[in-house]
């Protein structure tokens, strides 16, 4: 485990997600109640700040896009070649840098963005979390606001773009594959269950995987 300065151990927490699952909510949620920072859509907002680059472009760089950093045929193959610029180059990373700095900065939960590859030095606690295909739907239908009027059959086949998009992205660089129960230290199946309620659970499970009571 990573040790700080003054021997108090680090809680670094890492949530990868399907897309729909609750993943989002429930890394936030994890982290209140842990009483740690969590990173997500801040860490886009700390890149551009930080490095200069325009807000509005880092939020269109999905995960697919950072596979131009790894110069492998099947990157070669799988990304479209309009979007290998330099400037996804850079954002990429930056973004894996800023994560970097953030974890040695302190306890942390880091959503998404491969952290969990990212950090792997720094052995983090990584939670993967799923959820059937109704479920994620319902998830996706509630979240969506006024002024999105996508089918089910729209919001099932970019569910399933995501989530490929994600595992392709992981298979570049970590034998482990995305979403394997083997690639994590605890898998959360959040099936026709309140995100909240789970959350009193997920977190005694996480003080006692970092040896405290």
């Amino acid at each position: 485990m990573e040790i700080k300065n003054g021997g108090i151990m680090m809680r670094i927490i890492t949530i990868s997600r399907e897309f729909g699952s609750g993943g989002r909510e429930l890394g936030k949620r994890l982290a209140d109640a842990l009483g740690i920072p969590c990173y997500d859509h801040e860490i886009m907002d700390m890149v551009a700040e930080k490095y200069g680059f325009d807000k509005n472009y880092i939020s269109h760089v999905s995960e697919k896009d950072i596979r131009v950093f790894y110069p492998t045929t099947i990157a070669h193959r799988l990304i479209a070649p309009h979007l290998m610029t330099q400037q996804s180059v850079s954002i990429a990373v930056s973004e894996h840098q800023l994560i970097q700095e953030l974890a040695q900065q302190g306890d942390c939960v880091i959503v998404g963005r491969s952290a969990d590859i990212v950090l792997r030095e720094m052995n983090p606690m990584n939670i993967f979390v799923y959820a059937d295909w109704q479920s994620k739907l319902n998830r996706c239908k509630n979240r969506a606001d006024g002024s999105e009027h996508f089918s089910e059959k729209e919001i099932l086949k970019k569910m399933k773009q995501i989530d490929k998009e994600r595992a392709a992205y992981r298979s570049l660089f970590c034998e482990k594959d995305w979403g394997k129960k083997e690639s994590y230290h605890l898998c959360i199946n959040t099936s026709g269950k309140e995100i909240k309620a789970l959350i009193p659970a997920v977190a005694d499970y996480v003080r006692l995987w970092f040896g405290q009571e």
